[in-house]
């Protein structure tokens, strides 16, 4: 199964240009789709998941190769799109005082399980496999947030979707709750497209083969992680500086982070040579080159490498 997203933009009715030609292909897997509260993400999940339309572009979905009568349009076959589509959104809903089961129990008759037997086997096999099997009898407004995200994973999986969003799934989770959503999500993405849209640059360091950095509407990078991370090496240097010092690091070279160690500043800077005597060099990871894109400072030639590396 591919997603295929060709020259996809929004506008608002306030003015708002939520996306920009969107241009993405997301094959079978996890994909992240990274990039700071505001930059569209949410827009174009909502988009993909037929609650929106696009004022210019396409969206389909099918297996690569395979002929245009044999793919989904996501934007005209919105029918066809949601019965083989599990969305879990930012927030979502509850009834608080029904127990898990009953109400997946509920939502599985929605989706066309008339059969009790086969809708009993259904709801079990969900529930075990989101972890929820023990508690499946409490209410679902005494689980925790995580619980909670997995319950919607449960909803989601309903009818074995061939694709799956997930839209900021961990954010306010503790991290024992976050390893465990990330395991399951992990394992789902085995057998369909799922999309991870976040701005938890851990979150998709973890789980995903392939990523797209967004930002106010346009995507500024798209590669795979670890090319990404590759392309930056040679380039990211760093240094540990006092408060005081750090207004006159910021004015002289391109800092990429700042983060605090044993009291002090520890400063990233991006160059493409020795940037000083003090500085040294240091292993980039996916965090480096989400903030060098969003800043600026990851040039032609860095994105070209992990283009190359991609293709």
């Amino acid at each position: 199964m591919h997603l295929a997203i060709r020259g996809v933009s929004k506008t608002y009715a306030n003015g708002v240009r939520a996306l920009r030609d969107i241009n993405l292909d997301i094959p079978r897997g996890m994909y992240g789709l990274l990039g700071p509260n505001g930059a569209g993400k949410s827009t174009l999940m909502r988009t993909i998941a037929t609650l929106q339309e696009p004022d210019t572009g396409s969206i389909t979905l099918g297996e690569p190769g395979s002929a245009p009568d044999g793919s989904i349009d996501v934007v005209r076959e919105k029918d066809r799109v949601r019965r083989t589509l599990g969305y879990l959104p930012q927030e979502f809903g509850v009834y608080p005082s029904v127990s898990a089961e009953r109400l997946l129990d509920h939502f599985a008759v929605l989706e066309g399980f008339t059969d009790r037997a086969a809708r009993r086997r259904v709801v079990e096999a969900l529930l075990r496999q989101t972890n929820l099997w023990d508690v499946r009898r409490e209410r679902l407004g005494g689980y925790s947030g995580g619980m909670r995200q997995r319950f919607g994973i449960a909803v989601a999986l309903l009818g074995g979707p061939s694709l799956i969003i997930v839209d900021e799934p961990t954010a306010g989770l503790d991290p024992a709750e976050r390893v465990r959503f990330l395991n399951l999500l992990s394992e789902i993405g085995e057998q369909a497209v799922v999309i991870l849209s976040t701005h938890i640059v851990e979150d998709v360091a973890e789980l995903c083969s392939r990523m797209a950095i967004i930002d106010r509407g346009e995507i500024h990078l798209e590669a795979e992680p670890l090319a990404a991370i590759a392309a930056l090496r040679g380039r990211v240097w760093r240094r540990v500086v006092s408060r005081a010092e750090l207004p006159d690091i910021e004015r002289r070279h391109r800092v990429i982070c700042t983060k605090l160690q044993s009291g002090r500043t520890l400063v990233h800077v991006y160059d493409e040579s020795l940037p000083g005597p003090d500085f040294e060099a240091t292993e980039p990871d996916l965090e480096d080159v989400y903030f060098s894109v969003m800043g600026g400072h990851q040039g032609a030639r860095a994105e070209a490498a992990a283009s190359r590396v991609i293709s």
